[in-house]
């Protein structure tokens, strides 16, 4: 299928793999896709938007209580899912998806990380990297949250954004106004050349940056970033907030 403006991603990876290390007690029976904020697990919020963006089927990748995460995935989510096992061995980020690289296809993909959960601004998020996408000039294009206005987040920024949306690492020892929020659109081609077994997605971002080919766009709404418990009863006050 051609690459236009009207090019919408219909599979998708979703990395679901993580022991949430951070999250712990909360993770000690509860894999942190499964974490609940506002009565519903980070996993649904995500897996829904990716439903009414469109998609109908994603992969999810598992390791940690993988069990857990397989049945529930297979009973909540509203598009075909496909099984990713990593119980022998986590293959980080880049390895889980490089993985199963032939199951997403020829066509741009989304990504997006489980436990990445948002409040939706005027546009859902999933549209606007869709709408932003070109495929003759990008191999990756990164959702991005402003770290300031963002929940829970205690980090100096991933990322510096230029005119034409191209991104650039946050230098040493300096703050970046970006940071990474979990979701993007992939092209099959950043994954040439991958390294075998488990390696971080970062390889291939830092390659892609090299070459002028990543590129982000600014997410609406409001990023929760749910890394520990206290995040979690962060992320729950806002979004009642939010509802309020």
């Amino acid at each position: 299928m051609a690459e236009t403006e009207a090019f919408r991603p219909r599979r998708a990876m979703v990395l679901a793999a993580g022991i949430g290390k951070r999250m712990r007690p909360l993770t000690a029976t509860t894999p942190k896709p499964l974490i609940e904020v506002a009565g519903r697990s980070l996993i649904d919020y995500g897996l829904d938007r990716l439903a009414e963006a469109g998609v109908r089927e994603a992969v999810v990748n598992v390791h940690y209580l993988a069990d857990l995460v397989e049945v529930h995935v297979r009973r909540e989510a509203k598009m075909d899912i496909i099984i990713s096992d990593e119980r022998g061995g986590l293959l980080e980020t880049g390895g889980g998806i490089n993985k199963v690289l032939p199951l997403l296809g020829e066509e741009p993909f989304y990504v997006l990380n489980s436990d990445s959960f948002w409040i939706e601004g005027v546009r859902p998020n999933f549209e606007i990297l869709r709408e932003g996408w070109r495929g003759d000039r990008m191999d990756g294009l990164l959702l991005l949250a402003p770290t300031v206005p963002s929940v829970g987040y205690e980090g100096k920024g991933d990322f510096l954004l230029d005119t034409r949306g191209c991104l650039s690492r946050r230098p040493t020892k300096s703050i970046a106004p970006f940071a990474y929020a979990g979701a993007a659109i992939l092209h099959p081609r950043l994954f040439e050349g991958a390294p075998d077994g488990a390696f971080s997605l970062n390889v291939l971002f830092n390659r892609a940056i090299e070459a002028k080919r990543l590129y982000g766009v600014r997410m609406e709404g409001i990023w929760l970033h749910v890394g520990t418990p206290e995040a979690v009863i962060e992320a729950d006050r806002a979004f009642a907030q939010s509802a309020a």
